[in-house]
């Protein structure tokens, strides 16, 4: 049977169904009776093939039906976050939600999504796995890759398991999240409004961009705020870059560094990226300092990266000169 235009409401819907892709047309027909099923089911068959002129009628079938119907604002909240729920989840919606009602109050957990990996990794200091795991899927995908780095090295493979089997997550689980973060944030911040931004975040965001966008934003930034562009060029400078240097230049910089900041400085890092420092030491050197990383237990976050920052402001002075020199990115500062 070839039909070229649908004539009946269930002509039109079989139509309709047919154009949507496999899994947009199953989650429509979970939704009907069994005989509304049977009905769109006989409908789709019996049409046989539906020439183009058949398509355009169903739709503007639907267009004429939808002039003379209205789309009530009661509860429209709800019924997007039903809806919200079903497509991303129910984590997911929740964040969006919270970000895109109009009468949804600013939360801790929105807020944390605009803090900086380094401000949030205090934040959930000794919370529960769970909790942090929950923490991580409300992140953007780079800046919780990067928080998941940042995590001690034990922590990291039960944190990955917790999100790949994440389910549904109760709206208690959700609220009780809140209630942590938005007393850790009262406690490290106080009540005042919250300072964000700063010369390190606007470095960051240098660091992180493609290309060589230091040597252009900071000879601009220079021409209005010297002082400014000073701070921010100094951020600039991160442990991460040493990694880059040569053995002679890494030596170079050894030389001025004391163990005790040597060893915290590489506690805090994999074993992959001790390999530059280790390379500019004799081996019974690199043997003892790693004895001394081994017996140093385990110590602070705030310690390593406070040794970290000591070795990178000795690298600043030796860039200044002249007997280092730093890359970021395509650029090099010397």
């Amino acid at each position: 049977m070839n039909m070229a235009t649908p004539v009946t409401e269930a002509d039109r819907a079989a139509v309709v169904l047919m154009l949507m892709d496999d899994a947009e047309a199953a989650r429509i027909l979970a939704q009907m009776e069994p005989d509304e099923l049977a009905l769109i089911g006989e409908r789709m068959i019996a049409l046989g093939e539906v020439g183009a002129d058949g398509i355009a009628s169903a739709i503007e079938g639907f267009v004429r039906h939808a002039q003379s119907t209205s789309l009530p604002a009661y509860d429209r909240p709800a019924q997007l976050r039903s809806r919200m729920t079903a497509a991303v989840g129910e984590v997911k919606a929740e964040s969006i939600m919270q970000r895109i009602a109009p009468d949804a109050r600013p939360r801790s957990i929105e807020l944390a999504r605009w803090l900086a990996p380094q401000v949030l990794l205090e934040l959930i200091e000794g919370e529960h796995p769970q909790a942090i795991a929950v923490l991580l899927l409300l992140q953007e995908a780079e800046p919780a890759a990067r928080l998941l780095a940042m995590m001690p090295q034990a922590m990291q493979p039960d944190l990955v398991e917790r999100i790949a089997r994440m389910g549904k997550v109760s709206h208690h689980a959700m609220a009780m999240l809140d209630e942590i973060l938005s007393a850790r944030i009262a406690s490290r911040f106080g009540e005042a409004a919250l300072t964000m931004g700063g010369p390190r975040e606007a470095a960051e965001l240098i660091n992180l961009a493609a290309g060589n966008m230091g040597k252009v934003v900071i000879p601009a930034i220079s021409q209005r705020d010297a002082d400014l562009a000073r701070a921010i060029e100094a951020e600039m400078f991160t442990f991460e870059m040493l990694y880059a240097l040569d053995p002679m230049q890494m030596g170079r910089l050894l030389r001025d560094v004391e163990s005790e900041v040597l060893v915290d400085a590489l506690k805090g890092i994999e074993e992959e990226q001790r390999a530059p420092f280790f390379a500019a030491m004799s081996s019974r050197a690199a043997d003892g300092v790693r004895d001394e990383i081994e017996m140093r237990g385990r110590i602070k976050l705030a310690d390593v990266r406070e040794a970290q920052r000591r070795i990178v402001a000795l690298a600043r002075e030796l860039a200044e000169l002249g007997e280092i020199s730093l890359g970021a990115g395509d650029g090099e500062f010397v």
